[in-house]
């Protein structure tokens, strides 16, 4: 996965994790969390595992004996994800390409993938390797963003930019929202060998508690700042527009804005 919109490096996985977690990933952390818990998997993968939000609440809902072994292409990330366990929690952390998993065949009982799909850039071939993986009977769990219309947040970050880069735009906030089309994706999950394929919609309406602390998020917890510094720009030009646009479409502190979400779940016969 070469692409810049892939690598979160740097002070990237204290923003993301600080700023944007509660407000954007906490709440579908928790939900698919609950749905492979109650699967009851004694071997669990995640895959684009991050700084950890999905893999905190894995850890809790899961029986202690599971095997719980998180991985993401970005090791700084991970990095970020270890301070959230204590010695003894039965977590491995390993670097792994989603694409080109370092397991073997029929490894693990359920895999889960937070927001991470959007981002390979063969996501067929992610899908066989997680088949691979899994043992019969096993499942995948995974989310994606929908689209910007239900995701206004991102479409303001995006307008934002398109606007004050007319040529040659940063282009971070299309690729995480890239993949709100059901069919398509229900289709090449069943290609590469899955069965019992269960879709849900899952909306929310959060707070947000300080607008210029989450319009900061926005840009510096993603690639956004160093694609904007790359085209030459000032991210804080780009995170006072956005607070300025937040500040219209969701009130003043604190806002509320609505968000949703596609959760898959799909079994290995």
């Amino acid at each position: 996965m070469s692409s810049d919109s892939a690598r979160f490096t740097g002070s990237i996985p204290e923003h993301y994790d600080r700023i944007l977690g509660p407000i954007i990933f906490a709440d579908y952390a928790a939900d698919i969390a609950r749905r492979a818990a109650a699967f009851v998997p004694p071997r669990v993968l995640e895959t684009a595992a991050g700084t950890g939000i999905v893999t905190r609440r894995l850890r809790d809902a899961l029986p202690a004996g599971t095997r719980l072994t998180a991985t993401d292409l970005n090791p700084p990330m991970l990095d970020f994800a270890r301070q959230k366990f204590k010695p003894g929690e039965q977590v491995e952390f390993q670097p792994a390409d989603a694409t080109e998993l370092p397991f073997a065949d029929a490894s693990f009982d359920a895999v889960v993938c937070q927001f991470g799909v959007m981002f390979y850039p063969d996501k067929a071939k992610s899908y066989r390797e997680v088949h691979r993986v899994l043992a019969p009977g096993g499942r995948y769990f995974f989310n994606v963003w929908d689209s910007h219309r239900y995701n206004p947040f991102a479409h303001i970050a995006d307008g934002v930019v398109q606007r004050l880069f007319p040529v040659d735009p940063p282009q971070f906030y299309k690729v995480p929202f890239s993949c709100h089309q059901i069919d398509p994706i229900k289709e090449a999950v069943i290609e590469a060998g899955f069965a019992d394929i269960d879709v849900s919609i899952i909306r929310l309406e959060r707070e947000i508690p300080d607008m210029d602390q989450f319009a900061h998020g926005i840009v510096y917890g993603n690639p956004l700042a160093d694609q904007v510094r790359a085209r030459g720009g000032e991210p804080e030009l780009v995170v006072q527009t956005v607070v300025e646009e937040l500040r219209r479409a969701f009130g003043s502190n604190p806002g509320r804005m609505p968000l949703q979400a596609i959760v898959y779940s799909a079994g290995k016969p």
